[in-house]
Formats: C-alpha cells, structure tokens, sequence
C-alpha cells in the first residue's frame, strides 16, 4: 500500500463520516416533506438563511405565493445545503491534495470548480441552458480526469468523488426546479449514496496497510455481486420513498407479510416504473395510482428478500475467510434493517424509523464496501507474490 500522511488519512475518514450523517439529515428533510420548503436554490426565499422576521416572511409569501413560508420546514432544507456545501469544500480538499503534485491535472480540478461555481449565479438569473452548458464542461473536466488518469489509484477515486459531489449539487438544484420529481429525487439519494461509497473505499485505501495472508482475496467477486444487488434495492427503496408508495399495502397487520391482506395484491407494473414524467407537475404526496404503488411496494420487498439471503451467504463466506468481525457486521446490519423495514410498513412510516431505515442502507452499503477494499487489497498482494 501507499504511504500517506496521517492527516489526510484523518480527512478522509471525516468526510466519510461527514457523509453519512448528511445522508441521514437528507433522509429526515426529505421524509418530513421539506423538501420543497425552499421554492429557490441555493438561496431560500432569496435570503442566504430562511426568513424568520414577521416582515421577512410577508414579504417571501408575496415573492412565492404558490408556495408560503413554513419556517419549521425551510430551516431544515436549508440547513441541508449548508451541510452539502461543507462536505463539498471537504472532497474538494482531498482532490486538491490528489492532484497537487501532478500541477496540469490540479490546474484542471481548479477549472473545473470554478466553471461550475460560475453555473451557479446564471442558475439564480434564470439562464438555465448556459448555465448547464457550463456546468456540464466542468463536469466533464473532472471525469476525464478521473477515468482517464492511469496509475492514479486512491487519487483518481478522490477527483471522481469531486465530480459526483458537484453533480449531486446539480440534483439539489434539479429537485427544486422540477418539483421532487421521483427519478431527480431517487438520482440524488442514490448519488449520496454513491459518494459515501467512494469516501469510505478511499478511507480504506488510506489506511489498510499490507497483509501477512492473502486469505479473503477470493471473495472480491462475490463481494462485487453484492454490492450491486445493495445498489439496486437502494435504487428501489428511494423510488418507493419518493413515489409516496411505504404504505401502499396498508397498515398493520394486514400489510406483513401479506400486502393489503393478499399474498399478491392487484399491481399495475406498466405504470410503477416509469423513470421520466411529466416536467412541471407538482410530484409532492406522489401522482400514481393505488395499484402502482403496490407494484413498486411489493418489488421493492422481493428485492429485500434477495439481498438479504445473498448477503447473509456472504457475510458466511467471510467469517469463513478470516474476517470475522466483518462478517458479524454485516449480519447485525441485515436483520437491523429487515426489523426497521418491517417496522415502516406496521407503523405507518414513523418519521424516526424511516430515518434509520435510510440510515441503515447507508452502514449496509459501507460494510459491503468494507469487504470489497478488505478483499481487493488482499488480491492486489496475492497477484504481487
């Protein structure tokens, strides 16, 4: 492994953790209907903060009469974009640091934040195209960089976490603009998740040092399975949240096991997936009918069925390898989440377990991604023999 400084060890693991908790409070602005509490980005109702004097709020409420001031929820979206701008000052640090020594490609990771930092004020006036344009270019800057760069290893996956970081911003922006649509909101649940993941995979590649035994190695494929099998029922479980479909099987007991006290309820697949609709409808409280969102309920369900017997298959391979601590992880994880989930369709989606539920997906992903660094240095060591 590669030598690095331990403050650069010590920020990567902040930004790890960082994210995680930013997914958390995402989780909770989104589930306690707040995100659209903000009709405006990155400002709210034109103010950096949110209005909180009387005259403040008469005078946002005239501004965006579609949409009036709810202190209560405007706090929380907007403290969020604080969050998220922190933790992109945090990846931007480590993909200075990653680049630094190469000065064309960290001349290019600085043009690139600046072409996109310019998107930001043609966003607020309204030139949506040029806007786009420009952040596109400095998107493209830094994923060239990325995928382009041979040999750089961790430093790559710090310019990748950069665009993505950048690109979620984007999202945040979509989310306002096009009024919570599902694939915009999934894209951007699913983007922090993908952040997380590649700030936990650099952590690790920070701080694994060489092994003695290469026991472990084997598993890097089926870990890699896992991982998008994870990837997956995450995607289904943000398209379930953000098409308003928790508790399309009802309430109770008759919601678990069964759904709406059927083994197989009526489903309308044709419409449960559809990925692009109509811009410019208002998609808060979702549109779909009853049966679409059974549809996606109940595939979302099949979908947790599947991940947790394969991951509990891997969780045993891995005790079996010598990694047993991992392995406990893993398993405490699964049965954690599969009780929360449980517990969201019984009790109507209480805002603290769906929360953790979110939260849940986050440590799953993290001890898979765990597994796979673990694994894939072990491989990277037996080849080197």
């Amino acid at each position: 492994m590669q030598t690095v400084s331990l403050p650069l060890r010590t920020l990567a693991w902040v930004a790890c953790v960082f994210c995680f908790c930013l997914i958390a409070f995402g989780s909770f602005v989104r589930l306690s209907n707040a995100g659209l509490s903000c009709p405006d980005w990155p400002t709210c109702y034109g103010h950096v903060t949110w209005p909180v004097k009387p005259a403040a709020v008469v005078k946002a409420d005239q501004a965006f009469p579609e949409r009036p001031v709810e202190t209560h929820r405007a706090w929380r979206e907007q403290v969020h974009r604080f969050l998220a701008g922190t933790l992109g000052v945090l990846v931007l640090i480590e993909a200075l640091a990653a680049t630094f020594a190469t000065r064309r490609r960290f001349a290019l990771v600085i043009a690139a934040v600046v072409l996109i930092g310019i998107g930001i004020p043609l966003y607020m006036q309204q030139s949506y195209v040029s806007s786009s344009i420009i952040a596109a270019l400095g998107e493209t800057l830094l994923l060239g960089i990325a995928l382009f760069w041979r040999g750089g290893g961790w430093r790559r996956i710090a310019v990748l976490a950069l665009a993505v970081v950048c690109f979620q911003a984007l999202l945040g922006m979509w989310t306002v603009t096009w009024l919570l649509l599902p694939l915009v909101v999934t894209g951007h649940l699913l983007g922090g998740m993908l952040t997380f993941a590649l700030l936990a995979w650099l952590a690790w590649r920070l701080s694994l040092r060489d092994e003695r035994s290469a026991r472990g190695a084997q598993l890097l494929p089926a870990v890699a399975v896992g991982l998008l099998l994870l990837s997956c029922q995450i995607f289904l479980g943000g398209w379930t949240s953000t098409n308003y479909a928790a508790l399309a099987c009802g309430v109770g007991a008759s919601a678990f096991p069964q759904c709406l006290g059927h083994w197989w309820p009526a489903m309308d697949f044709q419409h449960a997936f559809i990925l692009l609709r109509h811009i410019g409808v208002d998609y808060q409280g979702g549109i779909l009918d009853a049966t679409a969102r059974t549809a996606i309920q109940m595939v979302h369900r099949l979908g947790a069925v599947v991940v947790f017997v394969y991951l509990l298959w891997l969780a045993h391979k891995a005790g079996a390898a010598g990694m047993r601590r991992h392995a406990a992880a893993l398993t405490v994880l699964l049965v954690v989440q599969v009780l929360l989930g449980i517990g969201n369709v019984t009790l109507g989606v209480p805002l603290w377990i769906a929360v953790a539920h979110t939260a849940g997906a986050a440590l799953l992903l993290f001890a898979v991604v765990t597994l796979l660094a673990r694994s894939h240095a072990l491989a990277t060591l037996e080849r080197s023999r």
